[in-house]
C-alpha cells in the first residue's frame, strides 16, 4: 500500500466522517485519572474464548490498571457494534479485530493512533503481519494478536502410496493433481471452494496482490489485478479441466472426503489441525505439512487466512494505559502462552511461535514434531495484505459470484466472477461516498 497518513486518510473520507480532520484519540485522555481515586478501569471487547482468563493474569499483577473482558461476536456484527459505539462515543477502551475490518474502523474514526505509546514494538513481528496494523503509513491501529500463515497440508501415507511428490511450485501442484486423477480418478487433490474467501485472499497475496490502495484521496480497487488474474486462472483452469473437486469447504461432504482419502490434500493455515481434528478424525497422525508452493522456483513467500488484532478506540480516556496492555497482551511471554493456551491462538509474535505451548506439535501431527518450528519459518515469509474500507461486501460478492463459477466449470466463468467482484466492491465505495479510482 502507498504510505498512508490519517490526515490523507481522513481527506478521502470527509463525506462520510464531515469535512474535519480525523482527530487521534476522540475524548481528551485522562490517564492520571485513576492515580488518587483507584486503578484505571478498562473495557475489552473480544470474542477469542478464555479472553477473561488472560486478562486476569494482567489483573493481578497491575492493581494500577484493571482490565474487564466483555465477550463479543466476531465478524461483521463486532465491527458494526464498534462503530455504532463510536458514533455515540460510547466506546470501550479496546477492540479485538480482524486485520481486514482495521479500515473500515479507521475511516469511521473509531480506533486510535498508538504509534507513540508502542515505538519499537514492530520488530517482535513479521514485516507484512504488522504491515497489517498500519495501513501501509506511520500511524498505528493497533498490534498484531495472532496470525494464520498460508500452508499446504497432505496426507503422507497416500502421497506415497500413489507415488506423488510434494509440490514446491504452483506448476507442480497442477502436476500433481492431473497425475493423481490418472492413478486414481476417484480422488482429488484437493477442492476449489467458494465458501471462504479468506483462502482466496490469502492466495492472492501470496502472488502479490493489492486489492484495495490509496493514493492522496482516492481509492483504487485491484481485485482483479495481474496477481489475482493468474490465481483465478490457475484454479479455475484446474476446476475446468476436473483436476480437483469444485465442492465447498466446512460441509459433511467435505468432511467425509477429508476423512476417507477421497481428498488427499488442503492449501489452508497454520490453525487447520483444529480443523482436521473435528473434520477427518480417522486420519490422525497421516497429514503432514509443507511450506505453500511458490509460483516461481526458488521464491519464499506466503499469504495469510485470518488473523486478528487489539486495537485502542477513538472513545478511550486511558490510551496510554490501553496501549501498555495491548502490548503486554501480545509481546509478554506469559501472556502469549495462556493465549494459546486459553484461546488457542497461533501468536502473531514471532518469539512465541515456538515457545511455550507451541513448542510440541499438535498431537493431531504428532508425526511431524517440527511442526511449529516449520511454521514459525513460514510465517516470516507472510506477504503483506492490502485491506479497504469494505472487505464485507467483497467477501459477500465473492461467495455469490465465485459460487457460480465454480459451479459452472469453465474458466470463462471464473474471469467473469473476478470482473463481478471488482465491480461489486467499486460501485459499493462509491455509494458510501468514496473518492474511487475508475
Amino acid at each position: 500500500m502507498p504510505q498512508l497518513t490519517r490526515r490523507s486518510l481522513a481527506a478521502a473520507t470527509a463525506v462520510l466522517l464531515g469535512a474535519t480532520a480525523l482527530t487521534a484519540c476522540g475524548s481528551d485522555s485522562d490517564d492520571e485519572a485513576g492515580a488518587g481515586s483507584g486503578p484505571v478501569k478498562l473495557t475489552y471487547w473480544a470474542w477469542a474464548p478464555g479472553m477473561d482468563k488472560v486478562a486476569a493474569l494482567w489483573n493481578a499483577k497491575h492493581p494500577d490498571i484493571q482490565v474487564t473482558v466483555q465477550k463479543q461476536a466476531s465478524g461483521d456484527d463486532l465491527v458494526t457494534k464498534i462503530i455504532t459505539a463510536a458514533k455515540a462515543r460510547k466506546g470501550p477502551d479496546l477492540v479485538q479485530a480482524e486485520y481486514q475490518a482495521l479500515p473500515t474502523l479507521v475511516t469511521n474514526d473509531a480506533l486510535a493512533d498508538i504509534g507513540t505509546e508502542v515505538q519499537g514494538v514492530e520488530k517482535k513481528f513479521a514485516p507484512g503481519v504488522w504491515q497489517q496494523t498500519t495501513l501501509g503509513g506511520d500511524a498505528v491501529y493497533a498490534l498484531p494478536q495472532d496470525s494464520g500463515p498460508l500452508m499446504f497440508f497432505y496426507r503422507e501415507d497416500l502421497f506415497k502410496e500413489y507415488g506423488l511428490t510434494v509440490p514446491t511450485t504452483w506448476d507442480a501442484f497442477a502436476e500433481t493433481a492431473r497425475a493423481l486423477k490418472k492413478k486414481a480418478p476417484e480422488k482429488s487433490l484437493t477442492t476449489f471452494s467458494a465458501n471462504d474467501a479468506g483462502l482466496f485472499a490469502g492466495l492472492s497475496q501470496q502472488a502479490g496482490a493489492r486489492w484495495w490502495t490509496f493514493e492522496g484521496d482516492t481509492w483504487k480497487v485491484g481485485i482483479d489485478d495481474a496477481a489475482t488474474k493468474k490465481v483465478t486462472d490457475f484454479w479455475g483452469g484446474l476446476v475446468a479441466e476436473g483436476a480437483i473437486d469444485n465442492q465447498p469447504m466446512y460441509t459433511p461432504a467435505w468432511n467425509k472426503a477429508l476423512d476417507t482419502g477421497e481428498q488427499i490434500a488442503w492449501v489452508s493455515a497454520v490453525w487447520a489441525p483444529g480443523t482436521l481434528t473435528t473434520a477427518a478424525p480417522a486420519t490422525k497422525g497421516k497429514w503432514a505439512m509443507a511450506p505453500l508452493p511458490q509460483w516461481t522456483e526458488g521464491e519464499n513467500a506466503t499469504g495469510s487466512w485470518g488473523g486478528s488484532s487489539t486495537a485502542v478506540t477513538s472513545d478511550s480516556r486511558h490510551k496510554k494505559a490501553a496501549a501498555e496492555f495491548a502490548v503486554w497482551l501480545n509481546t509478554d511471554p506469559e501472556a502469549l502462552a495462556a493465549l494459546v493456551k486459553e484461546s488457542g491462538i497461533y501468536p502473531a509474535a514471532t518469539a512465541a511461535q515456538t515457545s511455550g505451548a507451541l513448542a510440541k506439535a499438535p498431537d493431531y501431527f504428532a508425526n511431524q514434531p517440527d511442526f511449529y518450528t516449520k511454521a514459525a519459518e513460514i510465517a516470516k515469509t507472510t506477504a503483506p495484505a492490502a485491506w479497504g474500507p469494505n472487505v464485507n461486501v467483497a467477501y459477500t460478492a465473492f461467495k455469490d459470484e465465485f459460487g457460480k463459477a465454480a459451479k459452472a466449470k469453465t474458466a470463462a466463468a471464473f474471469a467473469k466472477a473476478l470482473t463481478a467482484v471488482r465491480d461489486t466492491t467499486v460501485n459499493d465505495l462509491d455509494k458510501q461516498g468514496f473518492e474511487v479510482a475508475k
